[in-house]
């Protein structure tokens, strides 16, 4: 937790806080703050009086008036280094659209860097090195795509060819994304199976997406590890890299 902030600078996080998401709960700006849930409240008073058109919708937290936005934020030396930092691993990703999209992005906010911080940022690239995936091998295309049909709730039809080698085609509704082991995992419903499955991105050979869209289903993802990690209690943790045939089996991809 950080340490509390002189209160001009904690407004001015608040507001970045706010157009960050969506919704933001007294809670989670009170913890992001280190101060108390009241002290947030008079904090979002003083910035209505200030004239920033905050909503609050009762039970639910805060958000921004729908087209307000801040002037671009100007950042610290060192939050500079983290992104860039943060570049030289997202490089090294084995999906190609998220390399692509991320460098695209920082470069959009290099641009708001000052001019001593550009010098900084440029000499640190040099000066940091990521040696895992040295070959830069990309293995998958869909990651950034499988994020819009997330967040958009679409159906998509996907051809599969599975670690054992067997192809098969697939009508899914895409629930969530994780990584391990530089692979990338994508969980959805498949229709094929009526029940969630795991599919590995490096394994999909083709995705369409399809004009009609799914209703969300009512489940965390973190509900949905607790669920595999009691179903496969039983079976070794094996690493994708060591023995991928296990994984598959175990995921019943």
């Amino acid at each position: 937790m950080e340490k509390e902030k002189p209160r001009l600078a904690r407004l001015t996080a608040i507001l970045t806080q706010l157009q960050s998401k969506r919704m933001v709960t007294a809670k989670e700006i009170a913890k992001k703050h280190n101060v108390s849930v009241r002290t947030v409240y008079r904090d979002i008073r003083t910035l209505e009086k200030s004239g920033i058109p905050i909503v609050i919708e009762e039970g639910k937290g805060y958000t921004l008036m729908d087209g307000y936005r801040i002037p671009p934020v100007m950042f610290t030396q060192d939050a500079a280094n983290a992104l860039i930092t943060a570049e030289q691993l997202i490089r090294k990703n084995k999906d190609q659209s998220l390399t692509e999209q991320y460098e695209s992005a920082v470069t959009k906010i290099k641009s708001v860097l000052k001019y001593t911080q550009k010098e900084k940022t440029e000499l640190l690239t040099d000066r940091i090195q990521v040696r895992n995936n040295l070959e830069n091998k990309k293995t998958s295309n869909y990651l950034i795509q499988l994020q819009s049909a997330i967040s958009n709730y679409q159906i998509l039809k996907m051809d599969y060819r599975s670690l054992e080698d067997k192809q098969s085609q697939r009508e899914i509704e895409p629930f969530a994304l994780y990584t391990t082991q530089d692979n990338w995992v994508l969980i959805a419903f498949c229709k094929l199976r009526t029940d969630f499955r795991a599919f590995r991105l490096d394994c999909i050979q083709k995705i369409e997406i399809q004009e009609n869209h799914f209703e969300p289903h009512q489940m965390t993802l973190q509900e949905y590890l607790e669920k595999c990690k009691e179903k496969y209690r039983n079976t070794p943790d094996t690493p994708l890299t060591q023995d991928q045939s296990t994984f598959a089996v175990n995921h019943k991809i």
